[in-house]
């Protein structure tokens, strides 16, 4: 799964790398169109999060006909929903960049890039909740794989469809559609064969399902959503930079996608075994097992940030070839790596907490982090110092951000074995 989540990573970075390429005012359009992107990806996270716990529990009370008709209930929800909202984000554009500050520069470029963008996301959205019937049925494997297959396809096309086709920006979209529809072709047909999902609905309370899949969903999706309305504001404070300093944050936030990856995996790996715990009331395990996952993230990140400060310069470079871009990067990539130990922590923490069955201590910890810690951070940096005090404002909301996180767990499971049947 590591591997995995490490190539769907990757997917991203290669695409900015790539984008970098061509120019400042296509690295700000991908920096306009982050927030947005986060959007779609809260919606099918929320629902992969509610897929897994309903069909799971739906399979270990032996109803194998209704985690079926679960499955494909998910994969129906899941199109239509971000169809849906893919078609209102295209519509309203106008009024969503307004609300970004996006110079009238960027316009022309999103009107078509858009269009494949959107596509390419409700593409990726498809294949995502395949993968969360999969992994709900206990299959990882094919998931892990399909990511890396999937990444080393859109690595292939990308340059093709951008540079030798000469389709630029609106290239790399269509290399990740060909490259999320070569997976769909895959999956789909392995998740029918295994009979995890069916559209026989005739003796299914639609209606019930919908509800037991929502009050798990909500939570869950107002916690994804956080993010990218986090981002807007944001993404609305560097503006005032300039395109070049959005451009630079589009890939100093991609980087650090990449770089969390082993904190992503741990998040997707872990609620599984918690929940097998805290069903045999083993609290003392999930404390050692969380400990050990904290320990392991702050370790790692170290090493990735020490890494990342050694070879800033060169990073920045690689990843664009506008010396603006570059110098405003190289900031970000010298101050932000070191606070992505504590990051970890706290989406460890929201993992975790929801793993419990405190969804709504999760939902807390995530606007916290933003609203609290980071936005207040940022703004704050920038005023004292610019540019680069915005970076520093960055690192101490993640710092602050995850030691609430830490506290907050705490408290969450004296809560739970405060509920727990005394022996």
């Amino acid at each position: 799964m590591l591997f995995g989540v490490l190539s769907l990573m990757s997917f991203q970075l290669v695409d900015s790398a790539f984008i970098g390429q061509l120019g400042v005012l296509p690295l700000a359009v991908q920096g306009f169109t982050l927030p947005i992107q986060m959007i779609i990806i809260g919606i099918q996270v929320g629902l992969g999060i509610a897929t897994t716990a309903v069909i799971a529990r739906a399979i270990g009370a032996n109803e194998t006909r209704y985690a079926k008709q679960l499955g494909g209930l998910v994969i129906a929800m899941g199109s239509v929903s971000v169809a849906f909202f893919s078609v209102i984000i295209y519509l309203l554009r106008g009024p969503i960049l307004q609300l970004l500050d996006a110079p009238p520069t960027v316009l022309p470029i999103i009107d078509s890039y858009w269009i494949y963008w959107l596509a390419s996301s409700w593409t990726g959205a498809l294949l995502y909740f395949s993968y969360s019937v999969c992994r709900a049925n206990g299959n990882t494997m094919l998931p892990g794989s399909m990511m890396i297959a999937t990444s080393i396809i859109n690595l292939i096309l990308d340059p093709i469809f951008i540079f030798t086709l000469d389709m630029g920006i609106n290239g790399a979209a269509i290399a990740t559609i060909l490259a999320f529809g070569a997976g769909i072709f895959i999956v789909a047909p392995k998740v029918t064969k295994k009979h995890w999902m069916t559209f026989d609905w005739h003796d299914l309370d639609i209606s019930k399902s919908v509800r037991s899949i929502g009050n798990i969903m909500g939570p869950a999706m107002i916690s994804q959503l956080l993010p990218p309305v986090s981002s807007m504001f944001a993404t609305k404070l560097l503006a005032g930079y300039g395109t070049a300093a959005v451009a630079a944050w589009a890939l100093g936030s991609r980087f650090e996608f990449f770089s969390i990856v082993a904190v992503l995996a741990l998040t997707m790996s872990m609620p599984p075994m918690i929940g097998r715990m805290l069903g045999e009331n083993n609290l003392e395990n999930i404390r050692k097992l969380v400990k050990i996952a904290v320990m392991f993230v702050l370790g790692f990140q170290l090493v990735i940030a020490l890494v990342t400060w050694l070879f800033s310069g060169g990073l920045a470079n690689l990843m664009t070839s506008e010396s603006e871009v570059s110098t405003i990067l190289n900031y970000h990539l010298l101050i932000v790596p070191i606070s992505l130990g504590p990051l970890g922590i706290c989406m460890l923490m929201v993992s975790v907490s929801n793993a419990l069955g405190k969804s709504y201590t999760a939902l807390t910890i995530s606007a916290l982090r933003l609203f609290a810690f980071f936005l207040p951070s940022l703004w704050v940096g920038s005023q004292l110092a610019g540019i680069e005090g915005l970076f520093w404002g960055a690192m101490t909301g993640n710092v602050l951000a995850g030691t609430c996180a830490w506290f907050m767990y705490q408290r969450a499971l004296k809560q739970v074995e405060l509920k727990l049947p005394s022996e």
